[in-house]
């Protein structure tokens, strides 16, 4: 089903009810709101809405609206006969959290074009009363984003409900606007809870007089005409429906002018801002699950029922950090546990549980036998200058060099492993680093094959220097992957040659080097490109094999599976490609092999808060060991091992785990990723060559493949689909290939209300959409 947008209209106030605990009169606190409304903005219209209600019929909610407001429109969406929950009433007849919304939507969209008003939508029972699906209210009306009215428990015990109620509603972003509640002279609620809301939040509660007690049926109707009438009229009232109309008018103008300010007051990554105007400047009002909520550009033709905000897809899971979508509850819960408890450690000679458990955690996960040491950092570039400090201290103690030798990294062309001074020296120049005063690229970059899906067949695309060019073809991406039936053909030897005659030309010259850093399998930043397996097995395995080459050292081995590095220490980036990206836990596991060092973030975290981890083996910690603490690594960071982000990561990989094991992706695995006798094994049995699979359907992938006059070669794994583009004004990240397109895929389809928000890489070797 299509992503619906926010419930925000320029003429058209929409507002929803909570209850803080079932039976607190949500109904006749809404019967009020709608009456006063009615008396207040006498040309607008005010419209009522129970989007799912259980019990008999003559007994719902709208009746009541429908007897005791006058003009006000009422409807329900779904409608159970049991007067039970609606996750139990729903039984044999399930609605989808989607279809509610969409329901929702729909009826909110016939509102606002009716004309100005007002929108009053009524939840069923209290804060995680759960929809017909089980989804817990709390959670299944997230994404509507609409102001709420939160009803206030008069009864004994109300103050702790309604402020728990309070607590769950804003953890998952929802702006309580006010609190409204019966005045219940013996239990004083009201009293209480005006003073600490308005203290701690500075939101207005309204008391309201309780309605009578019930009488037989014509009396009663009498005596609560008469309650309406007054209650109505209620200074609160008054006051809290113009709260509501003022923050109404106050977001829309925030919106609308965020974008002149932010480009009067922001520095943006990554861009050049003398070409960027407020136009190109997207506002965001929210988002949830796969979709951001944006601004509608304005235009002097659209109408004035157009909604505001449309859902756009974030096609580059906001810079590959989002693995669980945004908003998700669990890890905000896991996010406020660790704030309560914690606040921040300083984490020098101290430990605390998060942490401690996040080590064991990832140290598992990578099924990796040389790793056994976690170091923490704030982001991937950081950890990557930990990881290099790490490296080439190794190899200087080893290979007995002195402090001031110079030493030079082995990568790969193209290859990008952050923004910080170190770790843009481990790049060959670009347009990253090119004007950057103190770069100084120390380091020798390889070519590589990489691999493409062109014209619908998959291919090994060889550099000219390798083998005169040559295009090797395979029937499917998996086959690509079966290292050891091509190592059994003989494909890597021309690797293999290739890799020790160019390491032995740099090192005739005198060069020394102290790590091999790869971002295994996929190059990120660089240009989305994915590079043969084969080639990089290939790499660290003439590394570690031929360990003489690099200096003199008695404790080197030939044996690559031994835990103590050889040849040169092996450090692999797996920030973007790591965690689940490509399928897997790790990315190292598709070249069946083991990194010396490890460096993981963005889907730690889920995209929530900012950590990164870097896992080293016990001969690289143990390069620091001394009696001099000038020979320790002194690296760290304020927020080293932020309890919070240790405990959202936790949570992270849980989730990602669980969903691996219980084959929450086993509906992309058959489609024609993996071959019809293939069997799925249980991931946490390490597997040499497995096979491949994507989410991204392998038809559309061949199909992009064939617009070969705009596409040079496609490509999908895991969760990464990357479409390289032919550029017409030449290579590079300057390059405008692809801005035609992004602008497309903004606006969205004609007729459609959604469109994809991405960030356009234009690498130096190519020119690629993707999505994370």
């Amino acid at each position: 089903m299509s992503p619906i947008g926010s419930l925000l209209w320029r003429h058209s106030r929409v507002v929803q009810v909570y209850g803080s605990n079932t039976d607190v009169g949500k109904t006749v606190i809404t019967s009020i709101l709608c009456n006063a409304t009615r008396k207040i903005w006498k040309d607008e219209k005010t419209a009522y809405l129970k989007p799912i209600s259980t019990g008999p019929r003559d007994e719902a909610d709208q009746n009541h609206i429908a007897r005791f407001t006058t003009g006000v429109s009422y409807g329900n969406l779904f409608q159970y006969g049991e007067p039970l929950s609606p996750h139990i009433a729903a039984k044999g007849n399930v609605i989808s959290d989607d279809r509610v919304l969409a329901s929702v939507y729909e009826y909110a969209s016939r509102r606002a074009a009716a004309g100005p008003g007002w929108l009053f939508i009524e939840t069923a029972g209290g804060i995680h009363s759960p929809g017909p699906s089980g989804t817990p209210q709390a959670d299944l009306y997230a994404a509507l984003r609409c102001p709420v009215v939160l009803v206030g428990d008069w009864k004994l015990g109300g103050i702790s409900s309604t402020i728990s109620a309070f607590e769950c509603l804003k953890i998952r972003g929802y702006d309580v606007e006010s609190i409204v509640l019966f005045n219940h002279d013996r239990f004083g609620n009201s009293d209480y809870l005006k003073e600490y809301f308005m203290e701690k939040h500075g939101i207005l509660v309204a008391a309201l007089p309780m309605p009578p007690k019930r009488a037989p049926r014509r009396k009663d109707n009498e005596l609560m005409q008469a309650y309406y009438l007054h209650a109505s009229q209620v200074p609160e009232v008054k006051e809290t429906l113009k709260r509501l109309d003022d923050r109404h008018s106050s977001r829309i103008k925030a919106l609308e002018n965020s974008a002149a300010d932010a480009h009067q007051k922001i520095w943006y990554p990554f861009t050049q801002q003398s070409l960027l105007q407020p136009k190109d400047i997207l506002p965001i009002d929210s988002a949830s699950g796969n979709h951001f909520q944006t601004l509608v550009p304005e235009s002097p033709t659209a109408p004035s029922e157009k909604p505001l905000l449309q859902p756009s897809f974030d096609g580059s899971a906001s810079w590959w950090t989002q693995g669980l979508g945004h908003g998700n509850s669990s890890l905000t819960l896991a996010a406020a546990y660790a704030a309560g408890r914690y606040g921040h450690v300083m984490f020098a000679g101290m430990v605390h549980k998060p942490a401690l458990d996040l080590a064991t955690s990832m140290l598992e996960i990578t099924q990796n036998p040389r790793l056994s040491r976690v170091f923490f950092s704030d982001n991937g570039s950081t950890g990557m200058e930990v990881a290099v400090k790490m490296a080439l201290r190794a190899a200087r103690t080893r290979y007995g060099w002195s402090a001031d030798t110079k030493i030079d990294i082995l990568g790969l062309k193209g290859s990008y492993h952050g923004d910080t001074i170190g770790t843009m020296d481990c790049s060959e120049p670009n347009t990253y680093n090119e004007k950057v005063e103190w770069y100084e690229g120390k380091g020798v970059w390889l070519d590589y094959p990489q691999v493409q899906c062109v014209a619908g067949q998959w291919q090994v695309q060889i550099p000219s220097e390798f083998d005169a060019g040559r295009q090797h073809g395979f029937s499917n991406l998996s086959d690509i992957f079966h290292l050891d039936q091509r190592i059994a053909r003989g494909e890597h030897k021309k690797y293999e040659a290739y890799i020790l005659s160019t390491l032995q030309r740099h090192l005739d010259e005198g060069r020394k080097f102290g790590a091999l850093i790869l971002e295994p399998v996929v190059l990120g930043a660089g240009g989305m490109v994915l590079v043969d397996p084969l080639f990089q097995k290939t790499l660290v395995d003439v590394v570690r094999n031929n360990a003489s080459i690099f200096g003199s050292d008695s404790l080197s081995t030939n044996s690559p599976d031994d835990k103590m590095w050889s040849g040169l220490p092996v450090v692999f980036d797996e920030v973007f490609t790591g965690l689940y990206r490509l399928g897997r836990p790790m990315a190292a596991s598709f070249l069946d092999t083991h990194p010396d060092i490890s460096v993981h973030a963005k889907l730690m975290t889920g995209g929530l808060v900012p950590l990164c981890v870097t896992l080293a083996s016990e001969s690289i910690f143990d390069a620091f060991a001394s009696e001099e603490k000038s020979d320790a690594l002194l690296h760290g960071h304020s927020y080293t091992a932020h309890p919070v982000g240790c405990q959202v990561a936790l949570e992270s990989l849980k989730k990602l785990q669980s969903m691996d094991k219980t084959g929450d992706w086993a509906w992309a695995k058959p489609d024609g990723w993996l071959e019809a006798d293939d069997v799925v094994i249980d991931s946490d049995v390490p597997q040499t060559n497995p096979r491949v699979w994507s989410i991204w359907p392998l038809t559309f992938v061949h199909w992009v493949s064939l617009h070969t006059t705009k596409v040079a070669g496609v490509w999908a794994l895991g969760s990464v689909l990357a479409i390289h583009l032919r550029a017409s004004d030449g290579s590079g990240y300057t390059s405008t290939a692809a801005e035609g397109l992004r602008q497309r895929l903004l606006a969205g389809v004609k007729n459609e209300s959604s469109g994809v928000v991405e960030r356009t890489l234009e690498g130096s070797r190519q020119r690629s959409i993707h999505n994370g």
